[in-house]
């Protein structure tokens, strides 16, 4: 198998919720409550266990290596029960329920300095805790204007899934890898919006990079960082990490300072600022291991 092909695992493996069902699951989420609702993560994720062995094999890959020893079984199964309470805690995030958390900010003074200056950044992010409850802290304590970039593909699924979530919710996803895609992404940033990019894997599988990874070489896109060196906006790496229970913390990192001029050698800036995101992105599933959501095997 090659590489390509690899990468693109994720993208090809079949939906499992249309709209519809994720709009009936969403109701009886929101008439149950968070509480009871959480009852039902445990059966299902069990039924996730058993009949997703290839989802289930690459847990206890990643679980292994960022343990250092072999993962046992009911460590994989909490993997997957963090990844189902974030999908459902996202329910109630994008339908305002902010309420029922307890989200805390680290190093808000970073994102309230640019949104003051209104110069808008690059939100730098993984599939690693919660997007959502980051989203969330910006809507209720600063009105951040936040859009999300992403490959066109997903870009369709995601506009479908979170529709289907809150129809009221107004969500910008701005698709990448069009011929107008740098120009949206520059038109937000001029009006001080916060573009937010999951920039751990991509959709087609090209211009990858292998970096040191929890012990082995990974390969990550370029291309984000490629984009971020067009626009000489400050990239702002965003984590938000699930603690258990209601608790999520918000991180804010600087991983590159806006430039006036094109660094003169922007191979060697690209390189560097992948470089920091790889060895901050490995630091925090160090800390919190099971809010990696990466269900393929990274490595291959």
């Amino acid at each position: 198998m090659t590489e390509k092909s690899l990468v693109q695992e994720w993208t090809i493996r079949p939906e499992r919720g249309s709209p519809n069902a994720i709009r009936l699951g969403v109701k009886i989420a929101l008439l149950l409550g968070r509480r009871a609702s959480r009852i039902f993560l445990y059966p299902i994720c069990l039924y996730f266990l058993l009949s997703s062995p290839s989802a289930a094999r690459a847990s206890h890959t990643y679980l292994t290596r960022v343990f250092g020893r072999p993962a046992r079984v009911l460590e994989t199964f909490r993997h997957f029960l963090t990844f189902a309470a974030c999908l459902l805690d996202r329910v109630f995030l994008l339908n305002e329920r902010v309420q029922n958390f307890d989200i805390k900010v680290h190093n808000e003074g970073i994102v309230s300095d640019i949104q003051q200056a209104g110069a808008g950044c690059l939100l730098f992010g993984a599939h690693f805790g919660s997007f959502e409850a980051a989203r969330a802290v910006g809507r209720t304590r600063a009105a951040l204007p936040i859009s999300l970039l992403m490959y066109e593909e997903n870009a369709r699924k995601i506009r479908a899934a979170l529709s289907a979530i809150n129809p009221s919710l107004e969500t910008e996803v701005l698709g990448l890898g069009r011929a107008d895609s740098l120009i949206a992404v520059a038109d937000r940033l001029n009006r001080g919006h916060f573009v937010g990019v999951l920039a751990d894997r991509n959709f087609d599988g090209k211009n990858l990079v292998k970096y040191e990874f929890l012990g082995a070489p990974a390969a990550f896109p370029r291309g984000p960082f490629q984009v971020a060196l067009m626009l000489r906006r400050p990239i702002i790496l965003m984590v938000g990490r699930y603690r258990g229970g209601r608790s999520y913390e918000v991180i804010f990192e600087t991983l590159a300072e806006a430039t006036e001029t094109r660094p003169k050698d922007s191979d060697a800036w690209v390189d560097a600022t992948m470089r920091r995101y790889v060895e901050r992105l490995e630091y925090y599933c160090r800390q919190e291991p099971y809010n990696w959501f990466n269900f393929y095997d990274f490595w291959r």
